[in-house]
C-alpha cells in the first residue's frame, strides 16, 4: 500500500476514492537522490512540499562553524514541510541519509485533493498534530531526559513510525543511521552515544546488526525511555 495511505488510515478512515487520489500523487514524476546530499538547502525557496516514497531523509540546522543539529527525520509516508511553501526561503535544509525516492507536490494539487477528499483533509490535521507532538517530545528529550533515556525514546520513535507504514518485520525495521547521525540528533558526542548504545545492547533492549534493529521487548525499551504508551496517536479509533 502507498505508505502515505498506510499511515493516515491511523487518523481516519479513507474510502476507495481517497486512496485512489493518494496513489495518483505517488504516481507523479520521481525524483531520487543520492545518500547524504542535500534535497533542499537552508535559504532556497520552498517551491513545493515533497511526499517520500522511499529512503531515510532528514531536517537539519548548521551552525557556522559547522556543527549540525538534526531536527526531524522524514520516513516513507511523509509529507514534507506541508506549510512551507508560504515562507519566501527555507529556515532549516532537508538531507537525504540513504538513497531516497520522493514527489512534488504542489499548494494547488494539494489544495484540489483536500477540498474534493473532506477525509484526506482530516488525516493530515491528524498528520500536522502528530508532528507537533513530536517535537515536543524532542525537545523533552534534550530539555529533561538523561543520554540513555532519550536514545532509547528516538529508537521507539522511529521504530513504531516504521511499523505504522508497514516498515517493520515483526521486532525488526531498517536502520541506516551512523553513530555521528545519533549523536547529531541526541545532542551528545560520538563517543558517548557509542557507550549509550553498547550499554542498551548489554541490557539486551536492542541489536543492531547489519543496517537492522532489533527490538526484542519493545515495551522494555518504551519503559526505559519514559515512552508516553499515546505518543504518536496511532491506535486511536478512527471514524
Amino acid at each position: 500500500m502507498n505508505p502515505l495511505a498506510r499511515k493516515l488510515e491511523h487518523f481516519t478512515r479513507l474510502t476507495a476514492a481517497d486512496k485512489a487520489v493518494l496513489d495518483d500523487l505517488a504516481a507523479l514524476p520521481h525524483r531520487t537522490y543520492a545518500p547524504h546530499t542535500d534535497i533542499v538547502r537552508e535559504g532556497e525557496p520552498p517551491r513545493v512540499m515533497r511526499l517520500i516514497l522511499s529512503g531515510w531523509a532528514c531536517h537539519y540546522k548548521m551552525l557556522e562553524d559547522g556543527r549540525r543539529q538534526i531536527v526531524g527525520f522524514v520516513l516513507p509516508g511523509d509529507l514534507c514541510d506541508l506549510n512551507v511553501p508560504i515562507l519566501r526561503a527555507m529556515d532549516h535544509a532537508l538531507a537525504a541519509i540513504t538513497a531516497v525516492s520522493l514527489v512534488e507536490v504542489s499548494t494547488d494539487t494539494l489544495g484540489a485533493m483536500t477540498l474534493n477528499h473532506p477525509r484526506l483533509l482530516r488525516g493530515l490535521w491528524w498528520e500536522t498534530l502528530v508532528r507537533e507532538e513530536i517535537l515536543r517530545e524532542w525537545t523533552l528529550n534534550l530539555g529533561q531526559r538523561d543520554s540513555l533515556e532519550r536514545t532509547a525514546h528516538l529508537l521507539c520513535e522511529l521504530f513504531v513510525r516504521l511499523e505504522c507504514v508497514g516498515l517493520a518485520d515483526g521486532p525488526k525495521c531498517p536502520w541506516p543511521l551512523t553513530q555521528t547521525e545519533l549523536a547529531d540528533t541526541l545532542g551528545i558526542s560520538t563517543a558517548h552515544t557509542n557507550r549509550v548504545l553498547q550499554e542498551l545492547r548489554t541490557r539486551g533492549l536492542i541489536i543492531l546488526r547489519n543496517r537492522t534493529l532489533t527490538i526484542p521487548d519493545l515495551k522494555a525499551l518504551q519503559r526505559v525511555a519514559l515512552f508516553n504508551p499515546n505518543y504518536l496517536h496511532l491506535e486511536r479509533e478512527v471514524a
